[in-house]
This record gives C-alpha cells, structure tokens and sequence, in this order.
C-alpha cells in the first residue's frame, strides 16, 4: 500500500500549505499525489520517487513564479469610487476644506480641498486626490507640479 503512504504525505503538505500559504507546499501536495497514482498503477518504488520529484521540480520551477506574479500583481484597473482618484472634476459651487460641490464625468460630488487654507472658486478644474467617505479631496489642477 505506498499510495496509500502517498496520500498521507500529500495530506500533510497540504496541511504544511494551510499554515504556510508560500504555495510551495501545495505543489509539492499535488506531487505526492502524483507518486500515489503511480504507485496505484502499480509503479516500483523507483517511478514513485521520480514522479514526485520530477512533478515536483516542475511545479515549484514552472508554476510557482507564476502564480506567485500573479497574485503580487497590482489590479490593472481601479473599481468603484477609487477609479475617481486623478480624473479632472470642475467646481460647481465653491469648495473650501469643509463643504463643496465638483462634477466628475458626469456626476456630482460633495468635496472638500486638500489644502485646509484654499478656497476654489466657481468653474475651476480640480484633480481628485482621494476619496474620503462620500466626499472626495480635491486640489486645484493649475497648482499641481
């Protein structure tokens, strides 16, 4: 019964994965039950070994940088209200660092200025530079380096 030993390691990386999420002990997982199906094909101990290593060696060569991209790859676009942050707005009614109105592709939002000291006037084009709650932060686009 080795496939049955198989199984119990591949249960045992899988476990280590759990703890670990380095994805390393996953594929290894995935390589032992590999052995375990060659061993239940009737494998020797030899084709065992060797599917395990050799399944093994390429998942942690091959596939693991891959998912690893993957996973630390930044979103390519921005969802939601977080797609707001650098688009143009124009001000529609005076914005100060506690009340205001700007227009941003369409919609109207209430706003506040990123300088605590600024007022922007009426007709002005503003840059959004983050969203706080309901409201976005806006700075005058004139002023931006």
């Amino acid at each position: 019964m080795p496939w049955f030993l198989w199984l119990i390691l591949a249960a045992a990386l899988g476990a280590a994965e759990v703890f670990t999420l380095t994805f390393a002990f996953g594929l290894l997982a995935a390589a032992a039950l590999v052995a375990a199906v060659v061993a239940g094909l009737g494998g020797g101990l030899l084709a065992q070994v060797l599917a395990f290593a050799i399944s093994g060696a390429l998942g942690l060569l091959v596939i693991r940088p891959i998912a690893r991209r993957q996973i630390t790859a930044p979103p390519l676009s921005r969802e939601g209200s977080e797609a707001l942050i650098g688009r143009s707005a124009v001000v529609l009614q005076e914005v100060t660092a506690t009340q205001g109105l700007v227009k941003i592709a369409g919609d109207e939002w209430s706003a506040r200025s990123f300088d605590e000291t600024q007022v922007i006037p009426v007709g002005a084009t503003v840059e959004v530079l983050e969203i706080d709650g309901a409201r976005v932060v806006v700075y005058p686009r004139e002023l931006l380096p």
